[in-house]
């Protein structure tokens, strides 16, 4: 089993950044394919970023592409979300995901999830 703890959510202006972090625990996932993915109220569930487990190559939605940088420490056994120039439609909950899978962006082929963190951008 694996458990993930997210933190570093908070309200931002926009043009601000904020840095999630999510600490896994349980067993090693160096190898599985990590991802962040964000729910606005009323929404669905969209996929932000992922990394895969085996080349470490970033994947980005459009809509944050450039802005936003998914990465990864495994010897702290955490993974990361440094976002930049918010916007106030970036505000949602923001959930960390683990796959057994090297590399995904489908939300149901992800195993494990954190319990979310907000975060909200002024305009």
């Amino acid at each position: 089993q694996v458990q993930l703890l997210e933190s570093g959510g908070g309200l931002v202006q926009a043009g601000g950044s904020l840095r999630l972090s999510c600490a896994a625990s349980g067993r090693t996932f160096s190898r599985f394919a990590v991802a962040w993915f964000r729910q606005a109220p009323g929404k669905e569930r969209e996929f932000v970023a992922a990394l895969d487990g085996t080349t470490t190559k970033p994947y980005y939605a459009y809509a944050v592409k450039d802005r936003f940088t998914i990465s990864r420490d495994n010897a702290k056994n955490t993974f990361y979300l440094q976002m930049s120039s918010l916007k106030p439609e970036d505000t949602a909950t923001y959930y960390c995901a683990a796959s057994i899978l090297s590399f995904t962006i489908e939300r149901q082929q992800y195993d494990y999830w954190g319990q979310g963190t907000q975060v909200t951008v002024s305009s």
